[in-house]
């Protein structure tokens, strides 16, 4: 072997046990309520479809709540400026995360799903840019078409059954990641207008306090919830989108591990508000979002609008594009091999597999049109048409190799001495090999000493008959 060779790494390779454990039961939460999701949007299609379409509308319009503080809102602005705050605030404990204790760690780890992300974002951006140029559409609605919905990407590999090995959902998952952190960034940037200083000032307070009750360690969620309510509040009222505050105040915890800490207070609070997010908050944003009309003239018009057709295009071929050859360049140039056990149709399966938008893209879909109502349905149609059919082309992709994945997930599982550890870890831990030397050892040399003892006719006991030190 080359000093060269020596010096190449390898990618989508094997987690560490600890890390595949964590990303495992994050996913499957996710899986979960992915299926929760795909089950709210067909609900909702049906029910803005059917003879009782009037009553969705209705149902969306509603209005509540205390009118002297702006908090007059629609049902469909509660669900998206309230429940996804949860969602937000998941993904802001999952970077935070990823930064301290994940794949982002690491800038030569972190280096190829950050660019693979990035790429994945700016492709579809791009494509929908050049369409509505040449078409003579609106810019608007530019950034619809770069988010990835990891709970609808892993509900598709659910639904189909595809045992995708613990890579290549972890990469998925990273990529995911990275899109909240850029969506989080553009909804902050060009989707806030009429800002209110006051009303911003009082929030960041309330995040000030938020920072300074964590660090002085107080406990109690009567704390923590109430304070979190008001500086949500206050960030709607100062006119910056109120998810940023979800995001806030999930980069503020703690995420890496104290020593005797089995989890830490980030991975604990994660693991409790995960359920809420992926089986409550999304699947009902879906339901008061995914309404849209989908008769044969509506579906018509998605691809005769230069609007719509951008971003079913930004989304099937530019994100495929954009993961696929951002991934490439990255391993291109930093001399990362690919796992052998994989190949480059597993990577371009996951990136169009990236090109399931939904859940973010029908947010930014509606901040980016408001107050166009026909133009933000037929973008949320053209959601719709580019996430099912990414999901179509990703299920094609991902049978074709389906027999090689089952075979990866049955070695990854293995665990013939039932003890919990899969023994593809085992066997190439080299520190296991001597944490087990060590023990066989200490076996051997007990044999011994209890072989020496019966020779001698010695039974290790005293003359008071306790057992000697």
């Amino acid at each position: 072997m080359t000093a060269t060779n020596r010096r190449r790494s390898v990618f989508l390779g094997r987690m560490s046990l600890p890390e595949r454990n964590f990303v495992a039961d994050a996913l499957r939460t996710e899986t979960v309520g992915g299926v929760i999701l795909l089950v709210a949007a067909v609900f909702a299609l049906i029910w803005a479809n059917s003879p009782l379409s009037a009553s969705y509308r209705s149902t969306v319009a509603f209005t509540f709540g205390p009118g002297s503080l702006h908090l007059d809102l629609s049902v469909g602005h509660w669900a998206a400026d309230g429940l996804l705050t949860v969602f937000f605030f998941v993904a802001g404990i999952e970077l935070k995360r990823e930064l301290v204790a994940g794949e982002l760690r690491r800038p030569s780890a972190a280096a190829l799903p950050v660019i693979a992300a990035v790429c994945g974002m700016a492709a579809p951006a791009l494509v929908y840019a050049v369409v509505n140029a040449v078409g003579g559409g609106s810019l608007q609605g530019w950034a619809v078409p770069t988010a990835t919905d990891i709970a609808f990407a892993l509900a598709v590999l659910a639904v189909l059954g595809t045992a995708l090995p613990s890579a290549l959902r972890a990469f998925l998952l990273t990529l995911a990641v990275v899109d909240d952190l850029f969506a989080i960034l553009i909804i902050a940037v060009f989707f806030t207008s009429g800002i209110d200083l006051v009303a911003l000032a009082l929030a960041l307070a309330g995040l000030v306090l938020f920072r300074l009750l964590l660090r002085k360690e107080v406990r109690g969620w009567y704390v923590y919830v109430p304070l979190a309510l008001v500086n949500w509040a206050l960030m709607h009222a100062s006119g910056v989108h109120a998810t940023i505050a979800g995001v806030a105040m999930g980069l503020m915890l703690r995420c890496h591990r104290r020593e005797g800490e089995e989890r830490s207070p980030g991975e604990r609070i994660e693991h409790l508000v995960r359920p809420l997010s992926a089986g409550l908050a999304v699947p009902l944003f879906a339901l008061f979002s995914a309404g849209v009309p989908i008769a044969g003239g509506a579906l018509a018009e998605v691809f005769g609008r230069p609007e719509t057709l951008g971003v079913v295009l930004g989304l099937v071929v530019g994100k495929a594009v954009g993961v696929f050859g951002g991934t490439w360049l990255a391993a291109r140039f930093t001399r990362a091999e690919l796992n052998p056990d994989l190949a480059w149709a597993d990577v371009l399966a996951v990136a169009t597999l990236a090109g399931i938008g939904f859940t973010v893209s029908l947010l930014i879909g509606e901040l980016a049109f408001e107050g166009d109502q026909v133009l933000t349905e037929e973008v949320k149609a053209a959601v719709l048409i580019g996430s099912l059919t990414s999901a179509v082309l990703a299920a094609v992709l991902l049978k074709l190799r389906n027999d090689t994945y089952r075979r990866m997930c049955e070695d990854e599982e293995r665990d013939e001495d039932r003890d919990g550890v899969p023994d593809v870890y085992k066997w190439a831990d080299p520190e296991f090999h001597l944490r087990m030397a060590a023990i066989h050892e200490a076996k051997a040399a007990e044999h011994r000493r209890l072989a020496e003892v019966a020779r001698s006719g010695d039974t290790g006991e005293d003359e008071s008959g306790m057992i000697g030190g």
